[in-house]
């Protein structure tokens, strides 16, 4: 599949302000009908690998672009812009059009659910936590923070690791809100953070390409409760017809030899496939 490169985000946000979202007006296009008539449509990412990223070169990728491409492509909309969007700002950004779907492997949870509207999953996952290297501390998971109250963890905003690190028990004066990935590594690598909370396959992918960190082994539960998130495209609860029309190719395309050649890039595949519906979730099961 072709990669489609970014085009000037800073540009590109301007001009989505101006089209901002369906009009309410009775002869108005929907964001589906303009999307297919323009052939582009607008994602909003959160610059997180391998969930959704920008390569240096400015090409939007990513497990959850790349599905998005091919899922878009069979709807006849063959090209996909990127936003860059920080994670906590990315729900804010759809609904106001800053962009019409959120295409960074975003967890589906009930508090989300009632402010966007899911997609089908594209993939399930666990967690782990980034340590410097040699683990000093001993860290395994959230537990080992919530029982030494000298340990902090860093967790990303607006991201579901800070409601994991509650669950767990720890304090508010021992987590550490941070923007971004890069934020996270720069605070466990200088010390700032004793550890740093991710999906496994995020964590993995820092401790790879920056040098003083490694990743704990991978865990799925936190306090008791699974904590296997399930990650899916989101849209405005308005704009039914391109949920539907999306929603309705993705599920034939999950799965699928094509899906899985394609995510295996970024470390994703058959073990990674959904194991939860979008309702399930929503409901909190």
């Amino acid at each position: 599949m072709k990669q489609l490169v970014l085009k000037g985000m800073v540009a590109v946000a301007a001009i989505a302000a101006s089209f901002g979202t369906t009009t309410t007006a009775a002869n108005a296009q929907s964001t589906l009908e303009r999307a297919q008539e323009e052939g582009y449509i607008r994602v909003g990412f959160a610059n997180e690998a391998p969930f959704g990223f920008a390569t240096p070169d400015g090409t939007l990728t990513g497990e959850s672009p790349e599905v998005a491409k091919a899922v878009l492509g069979r709807m006849g909309i063959e090209e996909v812009d990127g936003v860059l969007t920080e994670f906590g700002s990315l729900i804010p950004g759809l609904m106001a059009g800053r962009f019409d779907i959120i295409a960074a492997g975003m967890f589906i949870t009930p508090e989300r659910c009632e402010q966007v509207q899911f997609s089908e999953p594209s993939y399930g996952i666990g967690q782990a936590l980034l340590v410097q290297e040699g683990n000093p501390e001993n860290i395994v998971d959230y537990g080992s923070i919530a029982d030494n109250s000298d340990l902090t963890l860093a967790v990303m905003a607006g991201a579901v690791e800070g409601g994991y690190a509650e669950d767990a028990g720890i304090p508010d004066d021992q987590i550490i809100i941070l923007p971004d990935q890069a934020s996270l590594v720069s605070a466990v690598g200088s010390g700032r953070a004793d550890a740093a909370a991710l999906t496994a396959l995020s964590i993995q992918r820092m401790a790879e390409n920056n040098d003083g960190v490694e990743s704990t082994e991978p865990f799925s539960e936190v306090a008791g409760q699974s904590v296997m998130g399930h990650g899916g495209f989101a849209f405005r609860p308005d704009d039914t017809e391109l949920y539907e029309a999306f929603n309705e190719q993705l599920q034939e395309f999950i799965g699928t030899e094509e899906h899985i050649e394609l995510v295996s890039e970024f470390g994703f595949g058959e073990g990674y496939l959904p194991t939860a519906t979008t309702e399930e979730l929503c409901a909190g099961e």
